[in-house]
């Protein structure tokens, strides 16, 4: 579904993504992982086009998505939780939701309701706004506000990132079912080992902006996680 092939990319003078090649397969949920510092959001945001390509290309379903505007990528069934959530924290709960129907492909206008069925919290909360929501209640807000977009391709920066662990459990819960009984493809940075192996087909690891392994989670050995992943 997305392929990137010779991806470079640069910050002033210092390179930092250097020839990437990376293959998200339709219907899976493939992780991307690596130390903090490495270039996964830097990649993530090439892929959602905040930043430019040096070099390379970005094919997405068939399509050269590189050459797209940033604000069409949406429009082309691609639904994104961003590091940090994100949300509008003076909109309610229901009008963070809004923002992403105008992307639609069926121009719909009401909130699709498996969002509330997937997060009975945000039925309950609709009419609160996002910044009065703990951290995370604000994620699944995040991770609802882009399925709104009813997107064929969903990324995912660090989900679990600073919430409690029930709440880390249900978001698990919700992308296994989205992947695997909706048949929706994922494309996830996560470095928490124990959420990888539950949710995710494929690794592929980042360090110091380059790609120096991939493969099926069930081979990730414990030479790669003690070289690559341990702090």
């Amino acid at each position: 579904m997305l392929t990137i092939r010779g991806l470079n990319q640069f910050y002033k003078q210092s390179h930092t993504l250097w020839d990437i090649d990376l293959d998200v397969n339709t219907g899976k949920c493939t992780c991307l992982m690596g130390r903090n510092g490495v270039g996964k959001t830097t990649l993530l945001n090439c892929i959602m086009g905040a930043l430019p390509l040096a070099s390379g290309e970005i094919t997405y379903r068939g399509m050269a998505l590189h050459t797209l505007p940033m604000e069409q990528r949406a429009k082309h069934g691609i639904g994104y939780v961003p590091q940090g959530r994100q949300i509008f924290p003076m909109l309610t709960v229901e009008e963070n939701l809004q923002i992403g129907l105008p992307a639609r492909p069926d121009r719909a206008r009401k909130i699709p309701e498996f969002i509330y069925e997937l997060f009975p919290v945000l039925k309950e909360m609709r009419q609160r706004r996002g910044g009065d929501l703990s951290g995370g209640q604000q994620q699944q807000l995040a991770v609802g506000r882009a399925l709104v977009i009813d997107p064929k391709l969903l990324i995912l920066d660090e989900p679990t990132e600073g919430i409690q662990p029930n709440i880390v459990t249900e978001i698990g819960d919700i992308i296994g079912k989205l992947n695997r009984e909706m048949g929706l493809t994922v494309l996830l940075v996560e470095q928490k080992l124990p959420f990888v192996k539950k949710v995710a087909d494929q690794f592929c690891i980042l360090d110091r902006g380059r790609l120096v392994a991939k493969g099926q989670v069930d081979e990730l050995s414990k030479e790669l996680i003690k070289k690559y992943l341990t702090v």
